[in-house]
């Protein structure tokens, strides 16, 4: 697929729920958001479906995200249909850490190449605040227990913004140095004024080289994280749904108003 500023869009990130088992500030409301329906979540037989109609016009990286990925039952499964897909280059999954000591050698069997890990800081109590309520122990057990089964290279995304402090960034570059993962710094997006800014260490953000497509777990695909953009694959089938897609590609990102990370996928 080309859009119209001649870039080749290849790579999908698929977020597979809305639900999540932390409640991280800068991603959800503080009051609450209203779930989906279990009958508006895509099954796994549909996102198969579009993720091997992708493939066909040139995916060549799927990424699974959420909410939380890890929660929806059965999601080695899905990993292990999309794995057997031929074409796919790499696949990958972004996940909070917090089930992965559960989840990492069953999801290297079924064909999960490697993951990105949210961490926005190594202190408890911080992480406690910023999470509303969740345990960093619990996630770095988790990074642990990835790298163990071979899901690398293991990559950390660190947000950074209203609700970073001093140290909170240095200590997971750090981390990061000393246990040899990525580290990305990811600063803080607003999406009702459109801003953000080039992923540290990424690619995310760096909009005249961007390659992707969300599918989103309510089965709408759009184009861009920072547009209200959105075609159904259900309402259209999921070869019009990319086209579609693809040709409303912005240039670049900007206002919207319907957008919050936990549906989305980041």
């Amino acid at each position: 697929m080309i859009d119209p500023f001649g870039r080749e869009l290849s790579y999908l990130r698929v977020s597979v729920t809305d639900r999540c088992n932390l409640r991280c500030r800068y991603c959800m409301p503080a009051d609450g958001v209203e779930m989906l329906n279990h009958d508006d979540i895509l099954s796994y037989e549909e996102i198969v479906e579009v993720v091997g109609v992708a493939v066909g016009m040139g995916v060549r990286h799927v990424r699974l995200t959420g909410g939380e990925p890890l929660t929806r039952r059965d999601i080695v499964e899905l990993v292990r249909m999309i794995a057997a897909i031929g074409g796919i280059d790499d696949l990958s999954m972004t996940t909070n850490g917090i089930l992965l000591p559960q989840y990492a050698p069953a999801l290297v069997a079924a064909g999960l190449g490697r993951v990105n890990v949210s961490l926005d800081t190594l202190d408890p109590q911080r992480f406690a605040e910023i999470t509303r309520g969740g345990d960093v122990a619990a996630v770095l057990a988790g990074i642990d227990a990835a790298e163990a089964a071979g899901l690398a290279p293991i990559k950390l995304n660190c947000v950074v913004g209203e609700f970073s402090v001093d140290g909170d960034v240095e200590a997971i570059q750090e981390f990061g140095r000393r246990r040899d993962f990525e580290v990305r710094l990811i600063r803080h997006m607003h999406f009702a004024t459109g801003e953000f800014t080039v992923v540290e260490g990424g690619a995310g953000g760096d909009c005249p080289r961007c390659n992707r497509l969300r599918l989103a777990s309510d089965g709408h695909v759009r184009p861009c994280l920072f547009s209200d953009a959105a075609f159904n694959v259900r309402e259209l089938g999921a070869a019009e749904a990319l086209r579609r897609a693809a040709e409303a590609k912005p240039a670049t990102g900007g206002p919207c108003e319907h957008n919050w990370m936990h549906g989305i996928g980041g």
